[in-house]
């Protein structure tokens, strides 16, 4: 069996990115062992297994449709993590490492992603414009 996502250096990046979420979620209070717990490592899993099934022959259209879940997929464990964070179970560093490691794996997506429009004649932007928004600075509440 062809498995053409095994050479996508995305898909390493993300499998790798798995692992560490595991060991730091295996780190949080028993008592959020199947809520918070268990909705990051769902998403972080749900990175590269998106991955994999997009990179199964279909069109280069289908694929960056894929690919583009799979940001979805990026946004969603980012704003866990951001809640993680903020709840005291992940610590700044911890957070600092995962957050880089979520750019670089968003950044991998969108160049892929623009490479299958290319390929396939379809040019359409990509997703990202600005960075999520636990990457912004933090809005004043009293100001809304």
């Amino acid at each position: 069996m062809d498995k053409p996502h095994r050479k996508l250096d995305v898909w390493k990046v993300s499998m790798a990115l798995v692992v560490r979420i595991y060991e730091l979620s295996n780190r949080f209070p028993f008592d959020q062992r199947y809520r918070l717990n268990e909705q990051i490592q769902r998403s972080a899993i749900s990175i590269p297994s998106i991955i994999a099934e997009g990179a199964a022959p279909q069109t280069r259209r289908e694929f960056a449709n894929f690919l583009h879940m799979a940001q979805g997929s990026v946004s969603e464990l980012d704003t866990q993590l951001e809640i993680a964070r903020r709840l005291g179970y992940c610590a700044d560093d911890d957070w600092t490492a995962l957050d880089r490691d979520l750019e670089r794996i968003d950044r991998m997506l969108s160049g892929l992603i623009r490479r299958q429009r290319r390929l396939s004649g379809t040019q359409h932007p990509v997703r990202r414009s600005s960075p999520p928004a636990s990457r912004l600075p933090p809005s004043d509440p009293s100001s809304v």
